[in-house]
């Protein structure tokens, strides 16, 4: 059994009859939930819009290197849906994006825990319109790409008091910078 799978979703994966989904949650303020299905779809408290053959994912192979690899996604065939709505009107860059992999079992239910194929931030979305429908294609950065950006915290007050207001732990770090410190006799 793969790591993060659950023995049932591992047991609905090694059926000889395997009927997967995808869900994908796109964490703008207001989070929009779909799937790869063509109904709407109840699973863990959250609706999924059915988006059928309207919505790819790319998923990329996974590499011996370690890298922040990304993924493309890309809904077509929209027509004032809440999804272009969200795209044009809320802030999405750095929002988190969710991809699993799901499946149904024999009964048609939704296997418990569906595994997490995908985690990362919206990066680039563009949005094309043929005067019916639009088209948005959207970049999603991995996880990763965090590391290779630099830390730009210091060591100071002010910015100790950024995330914790009544720590003065670093409040006499200036008083000490040249302080020259006698040891032993």
């Amino acid at each position: 059994m793969a790591r993060g799978i659950t023995s049932a979703m591992d047991s609905a994966l090694s059926a000889s009859e395997v009927k997967p989904f995808f869900l994908v949650d796109l964490m703008f303020s207001s989070p929009v939930y779909l799937w790869s299905g063509t109904y709407t779809l109840s699973h863990d408290s959250k609706s999924y819009l059915g988006t059928g053959d309207l919505m790819t994912v790319e998923i990329p192979q996974e590499t011996q290197d370690i890298g922040a690899v990304g993924v493309r996604m890309q809904l077509s065939g929209l027509t004032g849906t809440n999804i272009l709505t969200a795209a044009l009107q809320q802030e999405y860059q750095g929002k988190s994006v969710t991809i699993k992999l799901g499946a149904f079992n024999t009964s048609g239910n939704v296997v418990a825990d569906p595994v997490v194929v995908f985690e990362g931030f919206m990066d680039v979305m563009q949005i094309t319109e043929d005067g019916n429908t639009s088209t948005i294609t959207l970049s999603v950065e991995n996880k990763l790409i965090r590391l290779e950006s630099a830390n730009h915290r210091r060591y100071t007050d002010a910015d100790q008091k950024i995330d914790h207001p009544s720590d003065s732990g670093f409040e006499f770090v200036t008083d000490i910078q040249e302080k020259q410190i006698k040891w032993g006799l």
